[in-house]
């Protein structure tokens, strides 16, 4: 970590901190790595305890495949026995099975027949670019194919050019489908973006990157007093009135969890940019103090899931992925913009993690909490994703300059 981060006095930079990560990272690998596996291509969902929750013909999500491939070339960077052959697994999974060979891009849901739904959407495009992405930093003989192809959907389906960002959704042969513009899928693209420059050197990924986060967060976000709305018009207006009956993918409100995601991304696009862009430090400590402030209970712990456009906890229950981005966005901040208040943050997420979300019965973690953090299965049925918690608990373990691909690829996986 530069000297601009380090301070001994962290807990990121303690021993005994630094091995109880790595050893919740290992925990999520031992859940996921041979449980999750469906021999006829792709990946299980899991229930609680990790058994499949559905083992005949079941949909499988191209984001929940494209992750899989995504955390297992992590874990192959790291050394783990296994690791590459899971990646290989989904790799096939995404080209032969999501992949539309008719029409080109990658079918949101797909089974043991084809498509499952053959929709064309935005949010899972932006997987695929990360799993080819991760696939190409390991090597794996799918992925310049998979590049290529996915970097040429996206630039002639999907980019808008005059908005600075991506079209939300197409049917299987591409007629648009109107109305509706989110920023969920466009910030997942672009985490993606920022891991395909970093695999290839290509700045045009980054300059689609910076677009987007100039577009959602230094113009909608700052407009809003830094509170980051979730759905717009197709003019890229906001809609407060949006509703859709998905709460999983396209809540009401607002979702602290996508500002303290947001945070850490602005940090590493920062970086990657050469530290050019100086709106974005500032924009990351604003996102995170107000995911602090509006959105943590302050009685029982955790984020809400959602808030209305009056700042009242709307959807109260406690979700596990605003708990792992609450925590990779803490250490960013300590690392470019440190000061005590990020630091207690820190302490304080993972400490609610370890007491609440950590399942030390079954392995894995609780995906969804109540109020008062008790496990339940409204939102999501079991365990069906290692994504947000590995990254989670290996964010801390390397320099905030990059995508855990990058930055264990230069440190020698060295913790």
């Amino acid at each position: 970590m530069s000297a601009a981060g380090h301070n001994p006095t962290n807990w990121a930079q303690r021993p005994y901190h630094r091995t109880w990560l790595m050893a919740q990272a290992e925990g999520l690998m031992d859940f996921f790595q041979y449980r999750a596996i469906n021999p006829k291509g792709g990946f299980y969902d899991l229930d609680p305890t990790g058994v499949p929750l559905d083992t005949n013909n079941p949909a499988r999500g191209i984001h929940a495949s494209a992750r899989m491939v995504h955390c297992f070339a992590i874990a192959d960077l790291l050394g783990r026995p296994g690791a590459a052959d899971v990646v290989d697994h989904g790799m096939r999974y995404l080209w032969e099975k999501h992949r539309d060979q008719k029409h080109g891009g990658y079918f949101w849901q797909a089974n043991d027949e084809g498509a499952a739904d053959a929709s064309k959407q935005g949010y899972g495009h932006a997987f695929v670019l990360l799993a080819a992405s991760s696939a190409k930093v390991i090597g794996h003989p799918l992925a310049e194919r998979m590049l290529a192809d996915i970097t040429e959907i996206l630039e002639t389906k999907f980019w808008e050019e005059q908005h600075g960002a991506i079209a939300e959704e197409f049917s299987e042969d591409w007629q648009p489908v109107p109305g509706y513009r989110g920023q969920n899928s466009n910030m997942h693209l672009t985490e993606s973006l920022m891991a395909a420059f970093e695999a290839t050197g290509e700045r045009h990924y980054l300059q689609k990157a910076e677009r987007i986060a100039d577009l959602l967060i230094n113009r909608r976000a700052r407009e809003e007093g830094f509170r980051v709305a979730e759905h717009f018009s197709e003019d890229w207006v906001v809609d407060r009135n949006y509703y859709h009956p998905n709460e999983m993918f396209r809540p009401a409100g607002t979702t602290p969890g996508h500002w303290l995601e947001w945070a850490r991304l602005l940090l590493q696009l920062y970086a990657l940019g050469g530290k050019a862009q100086s709106w974005m430090p500032q924009a990351a400590e604003a996102l995170f103090e107000r995911s602090m402030t509006l959105g943590w209970d302050t009685a029982k712990g955790g984020f809400f899931y959602t808030l209305d456009w009056q700042d009242n906890p709307d959807k109260r229950s406690k979700l596990w992925w605003p708990m792992c981005e609450a925590a990779g966005a803490a250490h960013f901040l300590n690392h470019h913009v440190p000061n005590s208040f990020h630091e207690e943050s820190y302490r304080k997420i993972w400490s609610t993690i370890a007491a609440h979300f950590i399942d030390r019965e079954n392995g894995g973690w609780f995906e969804e909490t109540t109020e008062d953090l008790k496990p339940a299965n409204t939102l999501f049925p079991g365990k069906g994703d290692i994504y947000h918690a590995f990254q989670a608990c290996l964010i801390p373990l390397f320099p905030a300059t990059g995508s855990l691909t990058k930055v264990i690829a230069e440190n020698g996986a060295t913790l």
